[in-house]
């Protein structure tokens, strides 16, 4: 996979940012596939918000392997085995899904457009599924429930201040979410240059340079003055946006360089209900977290986030399912662009994919349609090509319908 770098300054990014303001929807633009949704996010959006939606940690590399790590995986169809309706059903944490697809948590996502989580939220609803409202999201707690008629996902970050984390997960019980997923691999902010060199960062840092980016997008402009949501809701206003030049994430003091198994203990101590723990690629690891009382683990590099050079999801994804059966759920997370992803994940062991970047995209291109739109593009894909192999449900779905082109001969 090439991930394009950020580019910055001359003409033809200022073109592109003419086009993505001026751009209307008069039913000539088709979106045929995620990348469509994609590339219009890339026009509406200033340079600083795109590398925060779209860029990766130092030179991108698990961002990019998660991507070909699909390319090693073929799909083994079975002819002549028609069926009726496919069933994409699936059950997570005890709520009945019509997808098999989650939307992953994605802080401040009110960047991408004012709708934000809120707006995603019900775009999930629309097509029977969730929302994992994230703790760094631009929307409270209480402001998505109320927004929306089902009860969520709501997901924590371990911080440092544990009365911040006891009150966050009294307010998403009371609000109503289900269940809590527990965001393990953030100890420390990681580096992500590209948002550095556009002074993004948790609050993100503004300056003149800045400002002039996002004024030649009017049209996002103009949400960003009116809606406000860009601010860390969940924490309080003195988490918004900061105007200066210093390290946003570091005057936050948030962060648990020095967090333990002991945490994660304490914080399934407090949550009465389904637990999953986000960020694990080892085994040993989701073992653990089962045997402390998780009731699942979600396979996940942060997107490529994180750690630069972690391996791809897909890859660690078989051995942390074996480790998990019988014994709790395996959501997973990574990459995921087509149904046809989707479909490999499903067959080497995750329970239900989430996906992240896309659903921004999407929220980026079109608001709250676009969430809903990029949900039923890949929901049609997964049915689809369910006909296309033969296969009569997703439940069906195992190692035998996917054969590992590098390790195993081809039909």
């Amino acid at each position: 996979m090439r991930v394009e770098p950020q580019q910055g300054g001359g003409w033809r990014e200022a073109v592109a940012g003419l086009r993505g303001a001026f751009e209307f929807e008069w039913g000539g633009r088709q979106y045929l596939n995620v990348e469509d949704y994609r590339q219009a996010a890339r026009r509406k959006l200033p340079a600083g918000p795109w590398a925060y939606v779209d860029g990766a940690a130092e030179d991108m590399l698990s961002a990019a392997a998660n991507r070909d790590a699909y390319r090693r995986w073929d799909l083994r169809p079975r002819v002549l085995a028609g069926h009726g309706e496919r069933d994409l059903g699936v059950r997570v944490a005890g709520e009945s899904l019509a997808t098999p697809i989650l939307l992953a948590p994605t802080g401040l996502t009110g960047l991408a457009h004012w709708q934000g989580e809120a707006g995603a939220a019900r775009a999930a609803e629309s097509a029977g599924t969730r929302l994992v409202l994230s703790s760094a999201a631009s929307y409270s707690i209480e402001e998505v429930a109320a927004a929306t008629e089902r009860s969520h996902f709501f997901q924590l970050y371990p911080w440092r201040d544990r009365e911040l984390m006891a009150s966050l997960i009294e307010r998403a019980g009371t609000a109503g979410y289900v269940a809590m997923m527990v965001t393990v691999d953030v100890p420390v902010p990681s580096n992500r240059e590209l948002e550095q060199r556009q002074g993004m960062g948790i609050p993100p840092v503004l300056t003149p340079r800045r400002l002039l980016d996002g004024a030649r997008r009017p049209r996002w402009w103009y949400a960003f003055l009116k809606h406000q949501r860009v601010s860390l809701r969940n924490l309080g206003g003195e988490y918004g946006v900061r105007f200066g030049v210093r390290g946003a994430q570091r005057q936050l003091g948030l962060w648990r360089p020095d967090l333990g198994w002991d945490d994660l203990a304490w914080l399934r101590e407090r949550w009465p209900g389904p637990m999953f723990v986000k960020g694990v690629l080892d085994p040993e690891d989701a073992r653990r977290c089962l045997e402390i009382g998780a009731e699942g683990v979600v396979v996940s590099n942060h997107g490529g986030r994180q750690l630069d050079g972690a391996p791809a999801t897909l890859d660690v994804l078989p051995a942390i399912a074996e480790v998990a059966a019988g014994r709790g759920q395996v959501l997973f997370d990574g990459g995921i662009r087509r149904g046809s992803d989707a479909i490999k994940a499903l067959c080497l062991g995750a329970d239900a994919v989430m996906i992240g970047r896309p659903a921004v995209y999407g929220l980026a291109a079109r608001g709250e349609r676009g969430v809903a739109e990029v949900l039923g593009l890949l929901t049609d894909e997964i049915e689809r090509n369910l006909v296309l192999m033969g296969c009569p449900s997703v439940a069906a779905l195992d190692r035998s319908w996917v054969s590992r082109r590098d390790l195993e001969p081809s039909l």
